[in-house]
């Protein structure tokens, strides 16, 4: 019992070591990219998918994050996104709806490719349905959660 205790506290120490590991350096980069008003760019090349998708500009950048790193790791950097740029409840929902269907798409793309799936069907596919669940979310959400600000 005190063995297997042990075994899940390094264990959760390895874990949370190896979240930053990745995190920090994403967070220390982000830095830089808006510095340099690299994320202003992305948001603007985004603008139009995200407020088709139901969202405001500044969604884009803790989208695109959750979409290619996830939501484990890229959690840190969504929620940091969303206090800064004080992201609305409706905003704020309409990405995590976005992010059940599709987070880490190019890591789970690539297991799945590894398995011998179609890996532009497997993409296409979930990109699509996060899309359409998403536009089809924004269109539900009530008025009241529209126009609060959280965070």
């Amino acid at each position: 019992m005190l063995e297997a205790l042990k075994e899940a506290a390094v264990g959760s120490v390895m874990s949370v070591k190896q979240i930053a590991i990745i995190v920090i350096p994403i967070m220390v980069a982000m830095e830089f990219l808006k510095d340099m008003g690299i994320l202003d760019r992305i948001a603007d090349l985004l603008s139009p998918l995200v407020r088709v998708l139901g969202m405001r500009k500044e969604s884009a950048f803790a989208l695109v994050i959750g979409i290619i790193i996830g939501l484990s790791y890229g959690a840190g950097v969504i929620l940091r996104e969303a206090k800064e740029n004080q992201l609305s409840k409706k905003d704020l929902y309409l990405i995590t709806y976005f992010l059940v269907a599709a987070h880490a798409v190019f890591e789970d793309t690539a297991i799945f490719a590894a398995l011998g799936v179609s890996a532009a069907l497997l993409l296409s596919t979930r990109l699509l349905v996060a899309a359409m669940f998403t536009f089809l979310a924004s269109k539900l959400i009530k008025e009241e959660i529209e126009k609060e600000v959280n965070l």
